[in-house]
């Protein structure tokens, strides 16, 4: 299978846009960017080929350049990277996978962005009950090794109902489930960058398989789907 590619020159564009973020710029090289969206597209479809020789995507989104200024004291009007996720497949599966692509500050992340205020609660009674397998999952050796923290937000003593001495409230205080993998520019554009990002979200499955299965049970291990 030939790899597309991220190449230096959509790296070099990137650079030129955060030096002319302004409509002006961006008119005259719309062209060029159009060429690079299209490249970085196709990366894009190729590493959902291969997520789908291990996981079932449900649909994969690439995010638009244009940055949404109304409520943001930046004006400047593009965005400096390119991104996008993948939504695993309906209510049997939970998560997704994100990739952004910028000089200088490339990422995945993954897992449990803006849980809503049901799976929140559910995912928080699980850790009150009992947080050993979930601690046991994001500190294998091997999932630790690729991953590193378990990343996200949080309150800052405990939610409402939950006790702020619970030896787990760590864990239960957290509004986000993430994990986050920086890469240099030189792994992005190295020809292996593709299959190391593959191998990334593959390694995430231990911990998505068991926020499924508790998103879709609940607190007795029953199902919640039909």
């Amino acid at each position: 299978m030939n790899n597309s590619l991220i190449t230096k020159e959509t790296f070099y564009f990137l650079k030129d846009l955060a030096q002319n973020n302004n409509k002006e710029w961006f008119s005259e090289h719309k062209a060029t960017f159009k060429k690079h969206e299209a490249d970085v597209k196709s990366f894009y479809q190729q590493l959902q080929d291969l997520l789908n020789t291990h996981d079932e995507i449900e649909k994969m989104k690439m995010f638009r350049i244009y940055r949404d200024v109304r409520f943001s004291k930046d004006k400047t009007p593009y965005k400096t990277h390119l991104a996008g996720s993948f939504s695993r497949l309906g209510a049997r599966l939970r998560g997704g996978y994100y990739l952004h692509i910028k000089p200088g500050g490339s990422f995945v992340a993954t897992g449990f962005w803006a849980p809503n205020k049901e799976d929140l609660f559910r995912i928080r009674k699980e850790l009150e009950m009992d947080a050993a397998e979930f601690r046991k999952v994001i500190n294998g050796r091997g999932f630790k090794s690729v991953w590193g923290e378990l990343q996200g937000d949080g309150v800052k003593t405990a939610p409402k109902g939950f006790d702020k001495e619970h030896p787990d409230i760590d864990l239960i205080k957290k509004k986000q489930f993430i994990f986050v993998r920086n890469f240099s520019d030189k792994e992005v554009l190295s020809e292996n960058f593709i299959n190391e990002v593959n191998e990334s979200f593959k390694a995430i499955r231990p911990y998505f398989d068991l926020m499924s299965d508790i998103l879709t049970t609940n607190l007795n291990g029953e199902s919640l789907l039909d």
